[in-house]
């Protein structure tokens, strides 16, 4: 009897003794591993990730990685806040199985140490991988960009860190270390704190007339307070308004929405007109929205863009030329109209066209330039512009013998417009290999760079300041490199550079300036609202008003 009461005694002891801190509820070793893939029982459909899971495990001789000896190693404890702390890269957090990780680690009961064991691994994969090269595919994500995405081996890389033992420093450096990135990644958590706290900007009704400066409105108090949330955000110094009432338009308020433009692509002029209101009434969940896709666009692109380089926002209507990470000229740019949007891509400059014939693509010719040579017989003439028989360009034949409004629509002849002052593409072009025959080109039309929204040309990209961009791809002034002789002469030379240049067309609608402040612009060809549907992250209930 006493033996049987004490073994009840040790059973009941046994039973209330607690489940040390540390300990894994369930065995984990090599053997169990090595059973567990072999099964191949993935549950999330996603066969590439359950790849690099056994890849991984094989490589060590299926050796656990954070769970050994039943005791769940410290660097367990690096690994989840990782996993924790992926939305703050504007990744989607229900990607990594976060909150699931957490209960299996905190949980004393079932067989939670091997599912907790290659959780973590399945996590940190998938992680690694979308943190360096994106957690989209770009191609599938936006039609329009043709940059290659980045490929990257995340097995090795996580083979590697668990080796030198440098886990933390491994996964800081994975995502973009370019200034951009960083900016909007400050950002993205400020706004998230704001939208947790019950944030939701103001919106200004709709105006009637622009409000201009020196004038009254009673929208105007909206428009204070739609300001001072703006301050909440950006900590912008002029949008610390000192009065917040008042419907008189004041220079205090002028000199905020003045910086409010400038800082979402308009230009600042003061006035409030449909694209100001329209950028005030951006809600904040869009924004935070916009963020995150852009440092997405971000992990796209390649991580060393060469020591000089062009870099051409589509989306922001701006150019910068780069040397030495340190940007030495920008300018103004137009770009292709919303039905003949100009593609993201990459190549390298090879050469100028000086005093360039514009050989007018058949499309352009059928829509836009054969229409008013059937209204003008005389537009073709007054343009500088021939006509041929095909793209040869052997055969000229008279415009006047051409009875234009009987022409089939496919449209039989081939357009080229002289060098001159006429001349669509300015004084000089500059060209770089690519299949949607894109080149950067000057142009006669000046005051289209005094537009908000600068959507004007076929595709192509007009310059506000091509000689300046010349001197930069030849790394000389115009005078050494004769530029200014051979454009006066009127005749048309090709100028090679002396070493390619690598050009970036990308499609970036919130980017960070030198200062770090943030930038915004509109979705012009609506490549954020597309890519964010193919994403289909978690969307705020506000994010489908139209911006």
């Amino acid at each position: 009897m006493m033996m049987r009461q004490l073994l009840a005694l040790l059973i009941g002891l046994l039973v209330l003794l607690p489940v040390y801190a540390g300990t894994a509820s369930a065995m984990v070793s090599a053997e169990t591993i090595r059973r567990q893939l072999a099964q191949d029982t993935d549950d999330t459909g996603n066969q590439s990730a359950q790849v690099r899971l056994k890849h991984f495990y094989a490589q060590r001789d299926y050796q656990p990685a954070w769970i050994i000896s039943n005791q769940y190693q410290p660097i367990l404890d690096t690994a989840l806040s990782f996993i924790a702390r992926a939305d703050e890269e504007g990744l989607d957090i229900s990607n990594y199985s976060s909150a699931h990780l957490q209960q299996l680690h905190a949980s004393p009961e079932g067989e939670t140490g091997l599912a907790l064991e290659l959780g973590v691994t399945r996590s940190l994969l998938a992680l690694a991988q979308d943190l360096y090269s994106g957690q989209l595919s770009a191609t599938a994500a936006d039609p329009d960009w043709h940059i290659p995405q980045q490929k990257f081996d995340s097995v090795t890389f996580l083979q590697q860190a668990l080796t030198q033992n440098n886990l933390q420093q491994a996964f800081a450096d994975l995502a973009p270390s370019m200034p951009q990135y960083n900016a909007l990644r400050r950002l993205l958590m400020k706004l998230r704190q704001l939208a947790a706290a019950g944030t939701h900007w103001t919106q200004i009704p709709e105006i009637a007339s622009a409000i201009r400066p020196n004038s009254t409105h009673p929208a105007i108090p909206l428009i204070r307070q739609r300001i001072l949330e703006a301050h909440a955000a950006y900590t912008k110094a002029e949008y610390a308004l000192t009065t917040a009432e008042s419907e008189w338009y004041d220079h205090e308020l002028e000199a905020a929405i003045k910086t409010f433009q400038q800082q979402h692509g308009l230009n600042p002029d003061g006035i409030i007109g449909r694209h100001t209101r329209r950028a005030l009434n951006t809600p904040l969940e869009k924004q935070i929205q916009k963020l995150r896709i852009n440092m997405e666009r971000l992990r796209w692109l390649p991580r060393n863009f060469g020591d000089r380089y062009v870099l051409v926002n589509i989306a922001g209507f701006y150019l910068t030329a780069i040397e030495h990470h340190t940007p030495v000229l920008d300018m103004r740019i137009v770009v292709g109209r919303d039905y003949r949007s100009t593609p993201s891509f990459n190549s390298r400059v090879s050469h100028l066209v000086l005093n360039p014939y514009w050989n007018i693509p058949n499309s352009i010719a059928r829509q836009d330039l054969w229409p008013k040579q059937k209204k003008n017989p005389d537009y073709f003439a007054s343009q500088g512009i021939r006509v041929f028989s095909s793209y040869r360009y052997e055969f000229e034949l008279d415009p006047d013998g051409i009875d234009w409004h009987a022409v089939e629509r496919r449209f039989p002849y081939a357009l080229q417009q002289a060098p001159g002052n006429l001349n669509a593409l300015g004084n000089i072009k500059f060209m770089f290999p690519n299949p949607f025959s894109i080149y950067l080109h000057d142009t006669p039309s000046k005051s289209l760079f005094q537009k908000d929204i600068r959507t004007y040309s076929s595709g192509c990209i007009r310059l506000e300041k091509p000689f300046q961009l010349a001197e930069f791809l030849l790394g000389r002034s115009l005078e050494d490199a004769n530029i200014t002789q051979q454009v006066d002469s009127g005749k048309t030379r090709t100028v090679h550079l002396p070493k390619r240049v690598p050009i970036y067309l990308v499609y970036i609608t919130a980017w960070s300036d030198e200062q770090g402040d943030v930038r915004f612009s509109s979705d012009i060809y609506g490549r954020d609202k597309r890519a964010l549907a193919h994403a289909r992250w978690p969307e705020p209930a506000q994010l489908s008003q139209s911006y």
